[in-house]
């Protein structure tokens, strides 16, 4: 049996038993059967199999499907409140799409994305986990040739569908971040490191937005005021963690943040226009002030 259609198969079985949480192996059998007209595959499988698929499912996603004797029933054990687990999914629900984006070319639209450095994260997470220190070219985009450093890799985030490595420097005690797409030739060293114990890169991170690193002591308190239709956006995908909603109505939702004022926190509130209004600090409000009104001296 092809590794596709073996892939194909646990997707599926996974989000049949996301929407219905308790389910038979006959209406998993049946959904199967209907998605074998859609997928353009034979997806039928035996108990067997089937048995066989569940505990490959919980070793290769780490979602884990359990069997209820008393409703005689299956289930997903896990809570998907999580936001890892969400993501998990994501992926999942966009690998399913693009397995039928061969049939649905008039109905299914994919960016033309160029590559963001993913090939290498396998090779970055087992250098991590092992610490090994690692080599690569980087590409500074205000320099015209790349140059190459070897570092001791720490840990990997994501950021608007961008990866990003934060590494310590061999001759210096600083974390510095990396961008995935901007590194090639990338080599694991047979050299061993000892990991920063008071590096935490959730803590480092904790009141920044994005990838930058705290710029100031403290963070500060940013009130923001968003038009009512933006809002709602604004409502169902939080800016930050710190998000706090003060005023909600018709005409306008006020919210709180405590944040530091990077370069990537500025550069997002620009994104939203008109539609928002700073309130407070007074130097985030100098700040956007400045920035539109270089904008406008271009037209």
């Amino acid at each position: 049996m092809s590794q596709r259609k073996t892939a194909i198969r646990h997707n599926l079985i996974i989000n049949k038993m996301r929407r219905q949480k308790n389910t038979t192996f006959k209406e998993i059998c049946e959904y199967l059967e209907y998605e074998s007209d859609i997928q353009g595959e034979v997806l039928n499988i035996s108990k067997r199999t089937f048995l066989r698929d569940i505990s490959d499912i919980g070793s290769i996603y780490g979602i884990y499907i359990k069997y209820d004797f008393s409703a005689k029933k299956y289930f997903i054990e896990e809570d998907f409140s999580d936001s890892i687990a969400n993501r998990r999914l994501e992926a999942l629900d966009v690998f399913n799409a693009l397995q039928i984006k061969e049939r649905q070319e008039k109905s299914l639209f994919i960016d033309n994305r160029q590559r963001t450095g993913t090939e290498m994260l396998y090779s970055l997470l087992n250098a991590i986990n092992n610490r090994q220190q690692i080599s690569f070219e980087y590409h500074i985009f205000h320099k015209k040739n790349p140059f190459t450093t070897k570092v001791k890799p720490l840990a990997i985030k994501e950021f608007k569908y961008r990866w990003y490595l934060f590494a310590q420097s061999l001759d210096k005690n600083e974390v510095k971040c990396y961008s995935l797409d901007r590194m090639s030739k990338l080599d694991v060293l047979n050299v061993n490191f000892d990991t920063p114990e008071n590096f935490k890169l959730n803590e480092h991170l904790h009141y920044s937005f994005g990838v930058m690193s705290p710029n100031a002591k403290n963070p500060t308190e940013v009130i923001l005021s968003f038009e009512a239709l933006q809002g709602n956006y604004i409502k169902s995908l939080p800016l930050h963690h710190t998000q706090q909603i003060i005023v909600d109505n018709n005409t306008e939702l006020r919210i709180s943040l405590f944040i530091y004022l990077t370069h990537d926190f500025i550069m997002e509130l620009l994104s939203y226009g008109s539609t928002v209004k700073v309130i407070q600090p007074q130097q985030l409000i100098d700040t956007l002030k400045v920035s539109y009104e270089k904008a406008l001296r271009k037209y």
